[in-house]
């Protein structure tokens, strides 16, 4: 197995450096998702405790991560982890994919509009700072190590930078403009960018630049 050098650290040295970045993602993503389904349930805003919900995703991911890359010694069950670490992340995807459509869809026929939230608000924006940097590490070390398990993960990061920023824009709206729609179809934007995550994850189609099959 080809493994691309970083600084020249070893292959001990990356995967540590991996299981460094999986204990802060499951240390932010927790106090992130905790923030964001209390201010989201306060305010009424689907779109954010939609959110909050992912990043309760990105902790189970964080911590199926874990357990991979403390098998990554043994050849065997390092494949097998990667295999069970995908499958557990793309059925983490299209459980939030299902819940942030039905609620998004209730809200618009219901006519249930969000208070504003500047919690939520300033979360979002403080993601939108943190996600991108964190993906880029991640991906970094999935490539050195041939992980596709860590790739799928950084990608979810990546995901989560998006979802920020579609975020962002249905909270401001709301809040300058009264536009209350703005947050379930915000949500609903959400629904088929994290539904095709959670497919490709299933079908273990996160190999891309890693290197593996």
């Amino acid at each position: 197995m080809n493994v691309i050098q970083i600084g020249g650290a070893s292959r001990t040295g990356l995967v540590e450096r991996a299981r460094r970045l999986e204990y802060f993602t499951i240390a932010y993503n927790s106090l992130e998702g905790l923030i964001a389904i209390v201010a989201g349930l306060f305010a009424g805003s689907i779109a954010l405790v939609g959110f909050g919900f992912d990043s309760m995703i990105e902790v189970t991911s964080g911590t199926a991560l874990l357990w991979r890359l403390r098998a990554d010694a043994d050849a065997r069950r390092r494949e097998r982890a990667e295999k069970i670490s995908l499958r557990v992340v793309g059925i983490c995807f299209l459980a939030l994919a299902l819940y942030v459509a039905a609620d998004s869809v209730k809200s618009l026929i219901t006519h249930e509009p969000p208070e504003r939230s500047v919690p939520g608000i300033l979360l979002a924006a403080v993601s939108l700072v943190v996600m991108p940097l964190l993906s880029r590490a991640k991906r970094e070390v999935a490539a050195a190590i041939s992980s596709s398990a860590l790739r799928a993960d950084a990608k979810q990061t990546e995901l989560c930078t998006y979802l920020s920023a579609i975020l962002l824009g249905g909270l401001l709206l709301n809040a300058l403009f009264g536009w209350w729609w703005a947050d379930p179809v915000a949500a609903l934007v959400m629904v088929p960018i994290i539904g095709r995550e959670g497919i490709e994850a299933l079908r273990g189609e996160r190999c891309g630049d890693c290197g593996c099959h």
